[in-house]
């Protein structure tokens, strides 16, 4: 490490050391000739051009790396190793040579969003829009790093990348995801299945790119992937396997899984058998109250106010613990309600009662109607009405997303989705698709759609449910006489929170008699879901 820097100030500016073995890997599998030019974007020790310098290279070897120490030190030691290189020092984001390079090679620097802020976000994001890609907020700095390294190639050129696993999973990343696709005619991944940066919580996987179109007409919609124990197995990659990914943009987290899982995923989604849940109907945000404290009431709060039944919708209570089994009744809304829960919304959908506009002038003293959401509508305290559900589908999950029928017919807010199922289906789909979801390929699924947020939660969106593989109706309509005798066994088993219990016995139904899988296979997807929900875990508690 050189004088005066230090593990702290090279964390701040996303400046991780790169295994010499990597360095090599990626170089060798870029430069495919002595006179290939090549780029080291935000080069730090210049690993990448030291690989690249190794043999007779004629070609052009040009680093640029912002912070002046590592440039200058990187100068020296590429010339003590007899190498030609160009170290510029300056920023990587107001360097300009498109479309002068075979191959671009490199570790871009990881600072979170947080860290990722004014000016040098400014300029990142500039430089992505160069591209067309516009980038939000929220992304990382080696989004927009990868997305200018492209912009540096040649026609037909490569982009041999060090990048975190977030590539594969996260939002702001759609947009990169659709450019490498869109500009490239080969996208490559090689993922580690144990962390190859020792003392680092990032996962990182490997992108490795060839055939740059600039105009972006001559991609694909296909990837190979590669799966290594570590840095090690770089040298006998076994065949790749090939994949395609959701279109737009979707998300890639299905390439995290290993070739076993894989294969047996693959036999039964997609296909007549597993579907996507938007054929069986819509899936919505709940209702946004601006203020749940104010709206969302109790029983006891509701008889102390003396609110009349015209000022009120019967609700299921925010958050979604209480979502966890196969539906909910009007006794469980019931039993919810005498323990202190809020089952009812505070909406009085024509002229309020007395007691009603005495507690409006009281939220208007605390200020509720100031919270923006009260403050864009007219009257402030008329929540925007959303007709009862079929099915509810939690929206934060501990273990995986869960389907449940509602049976009370209640509204619900924002903390749940709310899934209308189509009319030729909403029979058999609030009845059963609750417990047909509980089979291993959709909670596998689950965690490929999905994403990590804090603490490890399983975070689901509405047009990330719209392609949760669940069975479909023509086989729910099969196996209907059997998934009715088995709810009473399951729900006892998710009331006692044996969640894999109650998943064992629809699996026996619909994977191993339904669709025949063989026990391999359904062994293979079952360790899959435990290795996701594990990464997962391990990725949200490091966040």
């Amino acid at each position: 490490m050189l004088p005066g820097d230090s593990l702290d100030l090279r964390k701040a500016r996303g400046a991780f050391f790169t295994p010499e073995s990597i360095a090599r890997f990626i170089t060798s599998w870029a430069i495919r000739g002595v006179t290939d030019d090549v780029l080291e974007p935000s080069c730090g020790e210049a690993v990448f051009l030291h690989a690249a310098g190794a043999g007779e290279h004629a070609g052009h070897l040009v680093g640029v790396e912002l912070h002046r120490d590592s440039a200058t030190e990187s100068e020296r030691s590429l010339r003590d190793s007899g190498i030609n290189a160009t170290i510029r020092a300056g920023d990587f984001f107001l360097h300009e040579e498109f479309g002068t390079y075979d191959a671009v090679v490199g570790n871009p620097p990881y600072v979170r969003y947080q860290g990722w802020t004014g000016e040098a976000r400014a300029k990142s994001r500039a430089a992505a829009l160069r591209a067309g890609v516009n980038l939000t907020k929220l992304a990382s700095s080696w989004a927009a790093f990868t997305i200018h390294s492209a912009l540096h190639l040649k026609q037909g050129g490569r982009l041999g990348l060090v990048l975190p696993a977030e590539l594969l999973a996260v939002n702001y990343a759609a947009p990169v995801r659709r450019f490498l696709l869109e500009h490239f005619a080969d996208v490559t991944l090689v993922l580690f299945e144990e962390r190859v940066f020792p003392g680092v919580d990032v996962e990182a996987i490997l992108l490795l790119t060839d055939g740059y179109d600039p105009t972006g007409r001559t991609g694909t919609d296909h990837m190979n992937v590669h799966q290594v124990r570590d840095a090690a197995g770089l040298t006998e990659l076994a065949e790749a396997r090939r994949w395609t990914p959701p279109s737009g943009g979707g998300r890639w987290s299905a390439g995290l899984m290993s070739r076993n899982g894989f294969d047996a995923y693959a036999t039964v989604f997609p296909g007549s058998r597993f579907t996507t849940l938007d054929q069986w109907g819509d899936t919505t945000l709940g209702m946004v109250t601006g203020n749940n404290r104010f709206f969302a009431l109790s029983p006891s709060k509701v008889a102390a106010l003396g609110l009349a039944e015209t000022d009120l919708l019967r609700l299921s209570p925010p958050g979604s613990r209480h979502l966890r089994g196969l539906s909910l009744t009007s006794a469980a809304l019931d039993r919810l309600g005498a323990d202190g829960y809020s089952t009812h919304l505070f909406r009085p959908d024509g002229q309020p009662s007395k007691a009603a506009l005495s507690y409006i002038l009281s939220g208007e003293a605390l200020d509720v109607h100031e919270a923006y959401k009260c403050r864009v509508r007219s009257p402030w305290w008329r929540v925007p009405y959303l007709r009862p559900a079929d099915l509810f589908l939690t929206y934060m999950n501990a273990d995986t997303p869960r389907i449940s029928s509602n049976r009370a017919r209640v509204h619900h807010l924002n903390s749940v989705h709310g899934v209308y199922l189509q009319d030729g289906l909403k029979g058999i789909g609030a009845s059963l698709l609750p417990i047909a979801s509980l089979n291993s390929v959709t909670l596998l699924g689950a965690e490929t759609v999905g994403r990590a947020y804090g603490g490890g939660m399983l975070k689901i969106e509405p047009r990330e449910a719209d392609v949760l593989p669940v069975p479909s109706p023509v086989l729910v309509e099969k196996y209907r006489a059997e998934l009715m005798r088995a709810k009473p066994s399951v729900t006892s088993m998710l009331r006692a929170g044996r969640l894999l219990d109650a998943v064992a016995v629809i699996d026996e139904v619909l994977l191993t008699k339904g669709v025949r899988m063989s026990k391999k296979s359904l062994i293979a997807i079952r360790a899959e879901h435990a290795e996701l929900t594990a990464r997962r875990v391990a990725r949200g508690k490091g966040k």
